[in-house]
């Protein structure tokens, strides 16, 4: 089975990197720790203390496996060299303005692991992202080529 190529930022990409690292170094070492701490406990068949930590190794090898097969299946995209032509495309910031309202917002359109809605990072599957967009005539970047 093929994979298809996974859009991250270079941001991204090195916030995945550091999140791996430590889980690596920090995360699974205190997880292995939790285990053997809670099988001096006594009995394991009936130790909540060692589920958890087993739960909590499970949770932290599952991340690393996705971590590490989403940066081997990673297409990193610098959005300061994206030209995008007055399109809304991958790594693009857009403004977005509610005319009933008269507020408005920023967006950034990034890869689905990098998705944040709290930092205004919306992923490029999202429908806000997919909308067919049409620019007014007025809207559209000159045309310097």
């Amino acid at each position: 089975m093929l994979m298809s190529k996974i859009p991250l930022t270079v941001s991204g990409a090195e916030r995945l990197r550091s999140e791996l690292q430590r889980l690596k170094t920090v995360d699974r070492p205190a997880a292995i720790a939790a285990i053997g701490e809670a099988r001096l406990h006594g009995d394991i068949s009936e130790n909540a203390e060692y589920d958890a930590a087993k739960d909590r190794q499970g949770f932290i090898e599952g991340r690393i496996a996705r971590i590490e097969d989403t940066l081997a299946n990673a297409h990193i995209v610098d959005p300061a060299q994206v030209d995008a032509e007055g399109r809304i495309v991958f790594g693009a910031t857009v403004d977005l303005e509610d005319l009933e309202l008269g507020t408005q917002v920023r967006y950034q359109i990034v890869g689905d692991d990098e998705a944040d809605i709290k930092a205004s990072k919306i992923s490029i599957e999202s429908p806000i992202a997919r909308a067919p967009w049409k620019f007014p005539h007025w809207m559209e970047p000159p045309n310097t080529g």
